[in-house]
């Protein structure tokens, strides 16, 4: 399958990227977009002039983010398995 070759623009600088279809190309812009627009918040609200830091402040609050819907996914499903087990449980004691 050929690569779909794209460009995104991040804080004002083009990068050419290669993808795999048109989902992959609508995440990568999606996501290239949602970077801009933290990244015009951060030069708005904070006296920030290196688009380093910037860039490191998005990093950490995307990165963030994923890690704590993966800590509420793994909370989630502890709950889970445990109303499984009482649910079992109780099924049990009534079967007996």
């Amino acid at each position: 399958m050929e690569k779909l070759k794209i460009n995104v623009v991040i804080a004002g600088r083009t990068y050419p990227l290669s993808v795999n279809n048109t989902k992959e190309e609508e995440g990568m812009r999606k996501a290239a977009n949602a970077i801009n627009k933290l990244i015009s918040m951060y030069e708005e609200n904070y006296a920030v002039s290196d688009k380093q830091d910037v860039l490191a402040m998005c990093a950490l609050q995307f990165a963030s983010k994923v890690e704590i819907s993966s800590i509420e996914k793994e909370s989630t499903s502890r709950e889970v398995v445990e109303k499984i087990k009482e649910l079992t449980n109780l099924v049990d004691f009534h079967l007996k």
